[in-house]
């Protein structure tokens, strides 16, 4: 959530980057303007009648004492008139802060000045490309194919059970996909994060905290009676152990890992591009998530791409990263870099991963700060990113390291599986 001050203080400048994003907010950001002036005229107002209402107390006090009974009588009308005064201006400063929240709530997150202009993902921009392209045998095969010819993957059992995009692992299929779990936590908890089990449903405040909420309700699956929501990453439970936190300047950087499998409603998905684990409603994912001090957010980010490139390096898949345009930028983030491996057997690239700076647009709606050196509370900066995506990476092991003997798994995961062959 943006912060009201800024927009205040920088309207235009706001107004001019969320451009990038192909919306015109100048009419959202005045309405802001106007609700918080609202709110701030009624608090001001409240604040006045409740110091009157103080005052007006004090001295009837001391009038009973002096035996003034008649003037203090006098008094207790005035104060009478006041609390319901200060009543109708607490209603009124209620419903004006609700309304500028649900302002606020309406507004994406300002975009980096690198930030490319764009429309939609064929915009974004590709920044580094690494590992070469396999070139596969006659009888190469796309990942459904491989999961049906070795029995690892079974997409129809899935859908008997729950419905399409809810595919069943057996025999080697499980095995090699809790190694990418086990490996990938492994990685982190190396790099330093320290690895947490999350629950797998959130209330709504979490779902606000993150920014899901209300920006991304349909695509999430909402247990009603409970009104709890499946997480769509781990990045919401994760990230919401530290909503309402005030630390200390000298704990950051808090850096996390987590495991936890993912659940998304995809509503209007369809066609070749998501068949088999090109997109699922239920995945695997270990997500990496940083609490940073506002001044190193910028190198965290850095550091994390450069993270994810040593797995993807050990785990010998060509890979690009993009910087992501306006258009396909998410809802809460500030700058954005996917990765990407290349499918051969599909000719086409998957998304694996993103990672994203916030900067205070999640810390914000947390209300997540830290008592800086000079004493003063400020946000943290937040950041999150995939370390990775569980379907896709397998889908690329699976079509890329195809041999006419079977698939070879990368070296890197031979000890956490235990074979080096799906024959």
């Amino acid at each position: 959530m943006l912060e009201v001050a800024h927009i205040r203080e920088n309207k235009e400048a706001f107004a001019k980057a969320l451009s990038k994003r192909n919306i015109d907010a100048a009419t959202l950001l005045d309405q802001v303007i106007a609700a918080d002036e609202l709110r701030r005229n009624s608090q001001s107002q409240l604040d006045e009648v409740l110091a009157d209402s103080n005052k007006f107390s004090k001295e009837i006090g001391m009038l009973f004492k002096s035996g003034e009974a008649q003037k203090a009588n006098l008094l207790k009308e005035k104060t009478a008139g006041l609390k319901e005064q200060s009543k109708t201006l607490q209603e009124q400063l209620n419903t004006a802060t609700e309304e500028l929240q649900n302002l606020l709530y309406q507004l994406p997150n300002v975009p980096h000045d690198s930030v490319p202009e764009g429309n939609s993902d064929e915009d974004n921009e590709e920044i580094f490309r690494e590992g070469d392209i396999p070139v596969l045998h006659d009888a190469a095969l796309p990942h459904w194919e491989l999961a049906k010819k070795y029995d690892i993957i079974d997409f129809e059992l899935g859908t008997k059970i729950t419905g399409a995009g809810f595919p069943v692992y057996k025999g080697k299929g499980a095995r090699l996909q809790r190694a990418l779990i086990s490996y990938f936590l492994d990685k982190n908890t190396a790099a330093g994060y320290t690895e947490y089990q999350v629950p797998h449903l959130v209330n709504e405040a979490s779902g606000f905290g993150t920014g899901q909420l209300p920006d991304k309700e349909g695509q999430m699956y909402h247990v009603t009676e409970d009104d709890l929501y499946l997480i769509p990453t781990a990045e919401v439970p994760v990230t919401n152990m530290f909503r309402g936190d005030l630390r200390s300047h000298s704990e950051l950087p808090i850096t996390c890992t987590g495991y936890t499998p993912c659940f998304r409603r995809e509503a209007g998905s369809y066609g070749a591009h998501v068949r088999g684990l090109n997109r699922l409603h239920q995945f695997d994912k270990v997500e990496i998530v940083r609490i940073e001090h506002p001044d190193k957010s910028a190198a965290a980010l850095d550091g994390m791409v450069d993270h994810v490139k040593t797995i993807l390096q050990e785990l010998e898949l060509p890979y690009r990263i993009l910087r992501l345009c306006g258009g396909d930028l998410g809802f809460t983030s500030h700058l954005t870099y996917d990765f990407e491996l290349f499918s051969t057997a599909q000719d086409r690239w998957l998304e694996i991963s993103s990672v994203s700076n916030f900067l205070t647009f999640q810390a914000n709606r947390l209300k997540l700060r830290f008592k800086d050196q000079d004493g003063q509370n400020k946000l943290a900066h937040t950041l999150n990113g995939s370390a990775l995506a569980l379907p896709r990476v397998l889908a690329g092991i699976l079509e890329n390291c195809q041999t006419p003997e079977g698939i070879k798994i990368p070296k890197a995961l031979v000890p956490y599986c235990g074979f080096d062959m799906i024959d």
